[in-house]
């Protein structure tokens, strides 16, 4: 048998594709699992695919219960998550899929969240400098935001070159609406979001703009952030599907890509952006920096674990502009913690996930 792995508040979206990804894992074996309301619910309940589960009753979220396992993910609002923490012991893995322990700065936290800040873990995402080394020695990891992963994916390689400035970018980004979670709620009934894409959280308000800027701040050169201050303007869109992230970036052009704009070059300019974003992920497993001209879409990333990149120079308004596409529930979400998951415990960060989405 494998490691075994617990999941508190299960019952939820990313809970339920965490799930799905488990069961088809090979060396983690699903323990014990606690789903809030639902306790006493057979799983086929609240997730019909995932048959393999008909035997599996959710349970109440049990501190001893949950830390007997090998390692806890937790996918449960913030302030339920940093309460249950409190109270593992502190060997217990955890990886945390919500907000609470991702931000450094309580002063952002306070602006953004509200209420007390329960404390900084280390920041899983695999993709950025040094990150994995960290990941592996960690007890405590707190996944990423889903608009997140994708912009600092699509970001950070043109800012650690210093080819894009930190001090003025762009970030509009569409998700599907899986990314709203699984309470009822309007604005997401199908009546309302068929047909139609809606802006949301607009005027620098939405949660994951610290963590944005903190994750960019932290690769700019040299070591420190001494290379400027990140600022982003960030705006999400609801958009009419279930799953899925389409983050469309920009940011003025900076070093050589900025000189090759100046010049009217804009085949050099687009080729200085795209060799900072091929050389930053080169042999990574999920992250696919797509061929010259191709610009990504949700739909390939579907189901995946994958991120989609593409990235031009506009030399009419002088700057980058980087896409990135994912799915909310796989690199946003499920897929993502499992990735640190199989670092923290010592196994390939690949197994049970996947970079190859689905289709049509």
């Amino acid at each position: 048998m494998g490691a075994r792995v617990a999941v508190a508040g299960a019952s939820g979206y990313a809970g339920g594709e965490l799930l799905r990804l488990l069961a088809g894992h090979p060396d983690l074996e699903i323990g014990p699992l606690a789903a809030g309301s639902s306790a006493g619910a057979p799983v086929t309940a609240v997730h019909p695919h995932l048959t393999g589960l008909a035997d599996r009753t959710f349970g109440p979220a049990d501190p001893a219960t949950l830390a007997a396992a090998d390692l806890v993910f937790l996918t449960m609002p913030h302030e339920e998550a940093a309460a249950l923490a409190a109270r593992f012991p502190s060997g217990t893995k955890i990886v945390d899929l919500g907000a609470g322990f991702r931000l450094a700065d309580p002063v952002s936290w306070a602006r953004y969240y509200g209420g007390e800040h329960a404390g900084t873990w280390t920041y899983g995402l695999p993709e950025l400098p040094g990150a994995r080394p960290r990941i592996r020695a960690s007890a405590r990891v707190a996944s990423p935001g889903c608009y997140a992963t994708a912009s600092i994916l699509a970001l950070a390689p043109l800012l650690a070159s210093g080819l894009a400035e930190p001090s003025d970018i762009v970030i509009v980004a569409a998700s599907g609406t899986s990314g709203a979670g699984r309470a009822p709620a309007p604005a997401l009934m199908g009546s309302e979001v068929m047909g139609s894409v809606s802006a949301y959280n607009a005027g620098g308000v939405h949660r994951h703009t610290p963590e944005i800027e903190e994750a960019l701040q932290g690769v700019l050169p040299p070591p420190g952030g001494g290379g400027g201050r990140v600022t982003i303007s960030f705006t999400p869109t609801l958009a009419p599907m279930p799953r899925g992230i389409l983050a469309t970036a920009t940011a003025r052009l900076a070093g050589d890509a900025a000189r090759a704009a100046r010049a009217g070059d804009a085949e050099a300019a687009s080729e200085a952006l795209r060799t900072a974003l091929a050389g930053a992920y080169t042999g990574e497993p999920f992250v696919r920096l797509l061929p010259a001209g191709q610009w990504p879409g949700t739909g390939a990333t579907a189901a995946s674990n994958a991120a989609h990149l593409q990235v031009a120079a506009d030399v009419h308004a002088g700057r980058a502009v980087a896409v990135a596409a994912i799915d909310n529930l796989g690199k946003g979400a499920a897929g993502q913690a499992l990735q640190n998951a199989n670092l923290m415990l010592g196994l390939p960060e690949s197994a049970g996930v996947t970079a190859y989405g689905v289709a049509p």
